[in-house]
């Protein structure tokens, strides 16, 4: 099927290539969201629950997949704009692997009648929390790209988005411990699952880990956009 250059996103590019960028996170991040009542299905074992839940992701990472083709089938070969064309489809590249990964991890769980062993609970509720909360805090970067523009990546707008690039840092670092933390105790309790069961579960968590380090890639597209 052919996408049509009159759809939304396709309009929007001509006005500015980060408003198709803005849609895009959006999308991701409701899919993203989507992640804490999935493990919340999976702790009350309700398997019709996550298969529901799991239904939406798919809808909303189909979305962004559209969405991310529309730009790049309708993105210009040269934007008048201190951005090069290529850093801003590695930032899309990065945001679309965010609602692959979730997806990923509703396959997972629709595919297994998996369990969640209780010494591993506390430490995933953490790493699920504060990897919705990376997430929201690179959203809230990317929503401040037209302020960016505006004002040239310079001034108070500058310094502003500095700021908030420095504190997703420190929330990857975080989750780097908690990630740690959390392979560890999976560590000890190794030999009471199958190992199946163990080898889902280190790929769940890696796939959850993998969120945050996608979160510092979009950072680290932003300050290379500053720097220029």
């Amino acid at each position: 099927m052919t996408l049509k250059s009159t759809s939304p996103l396709a309009g929007l590019l001509h006005k500015s290539p980060f408003k198709p960028i803005q849609e895009h996170m959006r999308t991701v991040f409701s899919c993203v969201s989507l992640l804490q009542p999935l493990f919340a299905a999976l702790y009350a074992q309700d398997y019709e629950g996550i298969k529901k839940i799991a239904d939406q992701i798919d809808e909303l990472e189909t979305a962004a997949d559209k969405q991310k083709s529309i730009f790049r089938l309708n993105m210009p070969t040269t934007l008048f704009l201190p951005v090069d064309r290529r850093d801003l489809l590695k930032l899309l590249h990065d945001q679309d692997s965010l609602a692959d990964n979730t997806e990923e991890i509703s396959q997972i769980l629709i595919s297994r009648d998996m369990e969640v062993p209780d010494a591993i609970k506390e430490l995933l509720n953490t790493l699920l929390i504060n990897t919705l909360g990376i997430c929201t805090e690179a959203k809230s970067i990317i929503e401040e790209l037209d302020e960016l523009v505006q004002v040239g990546f310079r001034g108070l707008e500058h310094d502003k988005v500095i700021k908030m690039i420095d504190a997703l840092r420190k929330s990857e670092h975080d989750i780097d411990q908690t990630l740690h933390k959390l392979r560890r105790t999976l560590f000890t309790i190794e030999d009471s699952l199958s190992p199946i069961s163990a080898i889902f579960w280190y790929k769940i968590i890696d796939l959850i880990g993998n969120m945050s380090d996608l979160a510092e890639n979009m950072s680290d597209r932003l300050l290379l956009f500053l720097s220029k």
